[in-house]
């Protein structure tokens, strides 16, 4: 069992930035690749970013790529997404997850989420 706690979220201006963090704990936290989605309102959870356990590969959307940026830290048992040049289509309630499996856009390859922070990007 892994338990992931999501913090950073809040109110930005649009071009601004936000660094999400996403603590884990429980089971070995290396084991897993880790990634970040996002749900807005009246829409689908969809994938942000996604990080190998070793931190030496990393996956974007292409709505997110050159703007944000994951990061993970083992020692740490934390993974985070830096933000910047955030507009207004960025404002989603932003989800931490684990998975052990190698399809990592795909939600339903995730076995662990967080329960979320919300990302309000105003124009």
């Amino acid at each position: 069992q892994v338990q992931l706690v999501e913090s950073g979220g809040g109110l930005v201006q649009a071009g601004g930035s936000l660094r999400l963090s996403c603590a884990a704990s429980g089971r070995s936290f290396s084991r897993y690749a880790m990634g970040w989605f996002r749900q807005a309102p009246g829409k689908e959870r969809e994938f942000v970013a996604a990080i190998v356990w070793s931190g030496g590969s990393t996956y974007y959307a292409d709505s997110v790529k050159g703007r944000f940026t994951i990061s993970r830290d083992n020692a740490k048992n934390t993974v985070n997404l830096q933000m910047n040049s955030l507009n207004a289509e960025d404002t989603a309630v932003y989800y931490c997850a684990a998975t052990s499996s190698n399809l990592l856009s795909k939600k339903r390859s995730y076995e662990y989420w967080g329960q979320g922070t919300q990302v309000t990007v105003s124009s």
